[in-house]
């Protein structure tokens, strides 16, 4: 707002004023994963704290509502997994301008209606991601399809607005850059592609697009995602050609993640209150939230919701509750395990809860 006053576009005390508007910036900068660089962090706090003292949109309260989350103690997580998902859902499913209007409207009935409908929109696209990526993984049982250096994979009756997230996480669960396709009309289909850091996604395209000149129709993205369609018939060709342009790019056809922690903490920090201090804070691209590598002993294991590991874990004389998300086999009596801490608040009561993100 300075700069366009010192341009002449507002009177020396005048223009609008942009700070009402730091909630939405927070809720774009964090679901669109933008990188946390010192300015974005500054903007995504600001965002936060007005959350956090109550002047925030109607309609992200009404998304914190049928979230089940509290605006009092919004957090970066708040944004990019609860409010982000349900928003991006009406693109993916339905039409966008459903969560433009709910973020948008200034009235507070209004929003909670629209609030409502994007919440079942974003549970039927849960329901639609886990019976893809089901089939997903059965394809991959295939003999041949987990030998190559990536993962690529089709079915003619998958949601065109989906299969970035199946991607996503068959590249989590393979760690080798993956693309999910879905038909895009009579003759083509459209895919979209999640990558690791040691493969540049888009210039994997384009290697294709050289050695094959008439393969894909058009492609575009970045070096961790892409987008692109081919003709219906020419997905048997185009597998093969994309594993062979990532082995050249790469000289590799195995990848491995890295993963970085900052090490073990020492047993008097780990409590509700150092995990209430952290998640306080802005976390996100660019900017990871601490991730602590420690041993344990797993003292109780069983599933959650069939999909989730919900644990008991002993370090020394501490009991720790944790889970970990989206992993569905069970562990070993003795492992090392790098963790997040979070707070889990139940019946009134506030614990420490470990997050497990890889263990061994």
């Amino acid at each position: 707002r300075a700069e366009l006053r010192r341009r002449g576009v507002y009177a020396p005390d005048g223009g609008p004023r942009l700070d009402a508007l730091s909630d939405l910036v927070a809720l774009g900068t964090v679901a669109d994963v933008v990188k946390l660089d010192a300015n974005n962090r500054l903007l995504v706090t600001q965002g936060l704290q007005r959350m956090r003292s109550g002047r925030l949109q109607p309609g992200l309260r009404a998304l914190f509502a049928v979230a089940g989350r509290e605006p009092r103690s919004a957090n970066g997580f708040d944004l990019g997994f609860a409010l982000g998902p349900r928003i991006n859902a009406a693109g993916r499913l339905a039409d966008m301008s459903l969560g433009i209007a709910c973020l948008t409207t200034d009235d507070e009935a209004q929003a909670l209606e629209m609030a409502r409908e994007l919440d079942n929109i974003n549970r039927e696209r849960r329901t639609i991601e886990a019976e893809m990526r089901e089939q997903a993984l059965a394809a991959m049982e295939a003999p041949d399809a987990a030998s190559g250096a990536t993962v690529c994979v089709f079915d003619p009756g998958w949601h065109q607005g989906v299969v970035g997230l199946v991607a996503s996480r068959l590249k989590e669960k393979f760690w080798r850059p993956t693309l999910a396709f879905a038909p895009a009309g009579d003759d083509e289909i459209r895919g979209s592609g999640r990558s690791i850091p040691d493969v540049h996604l888009r210039d994997a395209l384009d290697l294709v697009s050289k050695r094959h000149p008439n393969l894909i129709r058009k492609f575009g993205g970045h070096a961790m995602a892409a987008g692109l369609t081919l003709g219906k018939a020419d997905f048997p060709a185009f597998a093969p050609a994309f594993d062979a342009a990532v082995r050249e790019l790469t000289g590799r056809d195995t990848f491995e993640p890295v993963i970085e922690t900052d090490g073990s903490l020492e047993t008097g920090y780990a409590n509700a209150d150092v995990a209430g201090m952290l998640q306080q804070q802005v976390w996100g691209a660019g900017f990871a939230a601490p991730l602590f590598l420690d041993e344990f002993v797993v003292r109780n294991q069983r599933l959650v919701g069939e999909k989730h590991l919900k644990l008991s874990l002993e370090r020394g004389h501490q009991r720790f509750d944790a889970i970990w998300f989206g992993h569905d086999q069970s562990l070993p009596e003795h492992i090392q395990a790098a963790y997040r801490l979070e707070q889990n608040v139940w019946n009134g009561m506030v614990s420490v809860q470990l997050v497990l993100e890889h263990a061994g």
